[in-house]
Formats: C-alpha cells, sequence, structure tokens
C-alpha cells in the first residue's frame, strides 16, 4: 500500500513538474525541452529590446536592463518564454555620449523583422515586444510588428513601459519622471542598486526635454531628460524603487493579459 501510495506521488509530482520548463529563457533551454512545450503549452514570448545610450548615473544598458528584468518578473504569469534581449537599438540624439551605440533604421528594421520572423517560425502565437528604448525604435518596432502579423498569422504587441505606466510614476512620485530620471532610475535601482552610482549624481546632469517646435539640439546637452520643467529628478528612495517596479509590472501584465484575452475571444 506505502509503496503504491509513493509511486502515486512521484508521478504526480513528475507531472506538476512538468507543467513548467526548467527555464523560461530561450537561449538557456535545451532544445529537446523546448519542443516539449512550445507551441503546445506555451505559445506566447516575450521579446526585450533596448539599446545602449547614457542614463545619468545608472548603467548605459538601462534600456536592456529594464525590459529583460520585467519579462522575468512577469513570464511566469503569463506562461511565457523570453527571447533573447535585443541589446542594440536606434539610438539618436544620444549616440555621442561614451558608450553609447547607433543603429541605423535601414539595419535594424529588417533584422528586428527576421527576430519577428524567427518567433513566428518557432510556434509563437502571441509576440510581446517589451520596448526599454523610445524615440525612432518605437515606430520601427510598431511598423514591423504589425507588417509581421499581417503577413503570418501572429499576434504582437509593442509596449512601450514608461510611457505606459505615466500614471504608475505619478501615483508614486506625485510628479512626473524623464529619460533616466526618478522613474527609470528607481525601476534600475529596484532590479540592482549596483547598477545606480549616486555618488555621481547633481542636478547640472538634466535637462528638460523640449517643448514642440522650439528648440532642438543634437547631441542632447544632458544624459538626464526630464518631461516636465522642475519635475523628474532621481531621488533614490529604496522603498519608492521596489513599490514602482512593482506596480509597473502588475499594469503591464494586466494589459498583456487582458489583450490576449480579447485576441482569444475575437477568435483571431
Amino acid at each position: 500500500m506505502k509503496y503504491t501510495l509513493f509511486l502515486f506521488c512521484l508521478s504526480l509530482s513528475c507531472c506538476v513538474f512538468a507543467q513548467s520548463p526548467t527555464t523560461r529563457e530561450m537561449d538557456r533551454i535545451n532544445w529537446m525541452e523546448f519542443a516539449e512545450f512550445v507551441p503546445g503549452n506555451i505559445n506566447t514570448v516575450l521579446l526585450p529590446t533596448g539599446t545602449l545610450e547614457p542614463h545619468g548615473v545608472i548603467n548605459n544598458g538601462a534600456d536592456n536592463t529594464a525590459p529583460f528584468a520585467m519579462a522575468k518578473a512577469i513570464a511566469e504569469d503569463l506562461n511565457a518564454m523570453i527571447a533573447p534581449t535585443l541589446n542594440y537599438g536606434i539610438t539618436g540624439s544620444m549616440a555621442a555620449f561614451p558608450g553609447a551605440f547607433e543603429i541605423s533604421e535601414e539595419a535594424y528594421a529588417p533584422f528586428i523583422r527576421d527576430i519577428l520572423k524567427g518567433l513566428a517560425k518557432n510556434k509563437f502565437k502571441n509576440i510581446i515586444i517589451l520596448n526599454g528604448h523610445g524615440g525612432g525604435q518605437t515606430a520601427v518596432l510598431q511598423k514591423v510588428a504589425a507588417e509581421v502579423a499581417n503577413e503570418l498569422g501572429v499576434r504582437t504587441l509593442v509596449i512601450n513601459w514608461w510611457s505606459f505606466a505615466s500614471d504608475v510614476t505619478l501615483e508614486v512620485f506625485k510628479e512626473d519622471g524623464g529619460h533616466a530620471g526618478l522613474n527609470e532610475t528607481a525601476y534600475i535601482q529596484a532590479i540592482d542598486p549596483t547598477l545606480v552610482h549616486k555618488e555621481r549624481y547633481n542636478t547640472d546632469q538634466a535637462t528638460a526635454y523640449p517643448k514642440p517646435n522650439t528648440w532642438s539640439a543634437v547631441p542632447f546637452p544632458s544624459s538626464i531628460g526630464l518631461y516636465q520643467e522642475g519635475q523628474g529628478y532621481p531621488n533614490f528612495d529604496e522603498k519608492q524603487a521596489m513599490e514602482y517596479f512593482e506596480k509597473v509590472n502588475t499594469k503591464v501584465l494586466k494589459l498583456i493579459q487582458e489583450t490576449i484575452r480579447k485576441w482569444d475571444l475575437a477568435g483571431l
């Protein structure tokens, strides 16, 4: 009786274990295990995209660090895999700063297209781009993702997390944020405090972005760009950083879940 019960429990535990892969990261999973889960049990993939550019007193790769950490935080709840981060992007007006890289649109667009086509080839139905860098990169991602969706019959969603979560910034900090401002700095601080160099910070590193049709400078004069004059300076508050990180992830997770639910409801 005990032996039979033991075998039953062992069988049950194996079944439970098999419900999730040993890793959600596509560059860490074995090909045979991948085939056991995709697409039969997993049909959603998260693709973090970013670039290398200055970010005040946080790491040059913050636009990569943030969406990858976000993907890891929400992948289990979405039952999704995580594609390797696309670390180089269309940097734009901060490309002249030390350590920055600029990929041309002519090179970036076909590259991201082939990545999305590769994810579709690997039988993912829902391709979710967690974009960590704005500017011209956003328009390219949206255009290419829409084209691939229509061509291959997959479903794509592009999210600029900092813009989508602007209400969370106001809720947590009671003011607007900025590029490498208090919101982005807080998000990175919650991920890895060693990437935040508070001792290097001074307010002269920040400039408010110009209002439309007022002025334009290339390179942009500061590595911190404020969305509103006088708002968004980093405060390095650990408690607010964790609150912000968790609330942003929750908001992004709910958007993806609701979008997939409505795709399914519409039979798309």
